[in-house]
C-alpha cells in the first residue's frame, strides 16, 4: 500500500478510512495528493461561511483590533489560507499536486517559497489565526509558513492546554473546525472554553454520522445557544471504498438518518453548526448569516 493511501480504521470513528500518514509530514504536499482524488472539499464550504461570520463579528465590534480565530485539527493550515489569502482549495490543490512547480522541492526549501506566496496573496481584512492540532509537524508547518500567528500541536483530549495556549485563548471571536469533531470531543471545547472570559462564537461542520449533541449540550452550559443550518448539508469528500461507505450508512441508520439526496451521492455530508449568545441568533439567524 502506498504512502499516505487509505486503509480501513478499526478506530472509534465509525469505521472511517485511516488517513493518519498523511496528517504529521513535514509539508503538505502527500495531505494533498492523497486527498484531491477523494474530492475532498469541506474547506472550500468553510471558506466562504467563516468569512461570513468573520465580517459579521467585526461589525459588531467597530474599533477593536483584528478578530481572533482558533481552528481546532488545523492541520497544515489550509483553513487559514482559504480565511485569509486571495486563493481557494483549488488553487492550494494545483499549487500541491503540481510536480514541475513543489515536487522536486525539500521540504525547506517549500517552506520558504510557501511563506513567500503567502503572504503575497494575504488579504487587507485578515485575522489573527491560532492553530490547534495533535500533529506536530503539520501545525509546525503552517506556523513556520505564515497561516498561523500561533500554532499549538496539543491534544486537549488527553491533556489541559499548556500556560501559553490559556493564554492565547483570551480575546478570542470565533472556534472554528471542519472536520475534527468525531475525533474530539466535548472534552476539547470544554477545555478551551475555560480559558476564554467570554465565550466566542463556536462554528463546526460535523459529518452526520456523528452527534454534536454532547458539545451543544456543553456550549449550552456556558451560555451559548446552538443554530443548525436547515434545509442543506455540506460534502466533505467521497467515501475511500465499499466497506467505508458501508460503515457510513450504518451510522446514519442508527442516527435515523435517511441517506437519500445526500450520502447516496457517494459523499460524506457535513451539518453546519453555529453557537451564539442567544441575542446575537435573535438578531441574525444562521440562515440569512451564511451566504
Amino acid at each position: 500500500m502506498a504512502a499516505g493511501a487509505p486503509h480501513p480504521s478499526a478506530g472509534p470513528d465509525w469505521g472511517k478510512a485511516d488517513f493518519e500518514a498523511i496528517y504529521d509530514r513535514p509539508d503538505p504536499r502527500t495531505y494533498f495528493r492523497t486527498l484531491r482524488p477523494l474530492d475532498y472539499q469541506i474547506p472550500h464550504h468553510g471558506q466562504g461561511v467563516f468569512r461570513a461570520l468573520a465580517e459579521s463579528l467585526q461589525r459588531r465590534r467597530p474599533g477593536r483590533p483584528p478578530l481572533q480565530v482558533v481552528d481546532l485539527c488545523c492541520s497544515y493550515g489550509v483553513n487559514a489560507a482559504l480565511l485569509n489569502h486571495k486563493l481557494s482549495l483549488a488553487d492550494l490543490y494545483d499549487r500541491y499536486t503540481d510536480a514541475q512547480e513543489t515536487g522536486g522541492l525539500p521540504p525547506g526549501r517549500l517552506a520558504a517559497e510557501d511563506r513567500t506566496f503567502y503572504d503575497e496573496l494575504r488579504r487587507p481584512e485578515a485575522v489573527r489565526i491560532l492553530g490547534i492540532d495533535a500533529a506536530r509537524h503539520a501545525v509546525g508547518y503552517a506556523e513556520r509558513v505564515g497561516l498561523l500567528d500561533a500554532g499549538f500541536a496539543e491534544n486537549l483530549e488527553a491533556a489541559e492546554p499548556s500556560a501559553r495556549l490559556r493564554d492565547a485563548m483570551a480575546g478570542t471571536d470565533l472556534i472554528t473546525v471542519t472536520g475534527g469533531v468525531g475525533y474530539i470531543s466535548a472534552t476539547t471545547f470544554g477545555r478551551l472554553l475555560a480559558c476564554t472570559p467570554t465565550a466566542p462564537w463556536v462554528a463546526a461542520f460535523v459529518l452526520r454520522t456523528v452527534s454534536y449533541a454532547p458539545v451543544a449540550a456543553l456550549l449550552a452550559d456556558a451560555g451559548l445557544v446552538t443554530e443548525r443550518l436547515p434545509a442543506r448539508t455540506f460534502r466533505q469528500r467521497r467515501f475511500a471504498d465499499l466497506a467505508e461507505r458501508r460503515a457510513a450508512f450504518g451510522a446514519l441508520q442508527d442516527r435515523d438518518l435517511d441517506t437519500t439526496g445526500k450520502e447516496s451521492d457517494g459523499f460524506y455530508h457535513a451539518d453546519l453548526y453555529l453557537s451564539r449568545p442567544a441575542a446575537d441568533v435573535a438578531a441574525l439567524p444562521l440562515e440569512r448569516l451564511v451566504p
